[in-house]
């Protein structure tokens, strides 16, 4: 299954139409704020990002939906699972995250869809555990990690930027749909 319907969501593989829009996602400094170092991305960035992201559903089996509304058919940025590789010492893991342009912050659609990326994780694609990393502060991802029932399991620093991080899980014995 590569395509999750919500009430209001259609979370699916990418497209080169979304190239654009999450290149102005990618490019809003409050956006990227909590992201790696906070640097905002260019669309040429963007477009080497999509292919990764498209490369890690052929190899992986899962990877970030490109997330739309469905009523406009607006991608709004994306959700999804991912390997942690720039924290190694989570590994083996797989982690959610999610990414959405600031205009539709503060209306639930990152908690719609992380979790039916989470119900996709553990039932579809049979995985047993997942991770969550967050920037300690980032009280709005924090917010959504806790409504998905993860719980705080360390913290530690980025390897590459030395900022403070908090690592979430969950595992399917705690999973409630």
């Amino acid at each position: 299954m590569t395509e999750i319907l919500t009430p209001r969501l259609l979370l699916r593989r990418w497209s080169d139409d979304d190239l654009v829009p999450m290149a102005e996602i990618n490019a809003d400094p409050e956006v990227m704020r909590w992201i790696g170092d906070g640097s905002v991305r260019d669309l040429e960035q963007t477009a080497e990002a999509i292919e990764r992201w498209e490369e890690e559903w052929d190899e992986e089996g899962f990877g970030l939906f490109a997330v739309e509304l469905l009523g406009s058919g607006e991608l709004i940025g994306f959700a999804g699972l991912s390997v942690p590789d720039f924290l190694p010492e989570v590994l083996p893991a797989v982690e959610i995250g999610w990414r959405l342009g600031r205009q539709f912050w503060g209306q639930g659609y990152a908690s719609e869809a992380a979790h039916a990326v989470l119900e996709f994780a553990l039932q579809d694609r049979g995985l047993d555990r997942v991770v969550a990393v967050t920037h300690i502060g980032n009280s709005a991802s924090e917010n959504v990690i806790r409504k998905l029932g993860m719980t705080p399991e360390r913290e530690t620093n980025h390897p590459l930027f030395g900022l403070p991080l908090r690592v979430y899980a969950i595992d399917l014995t705690e999973y409630q749909a």
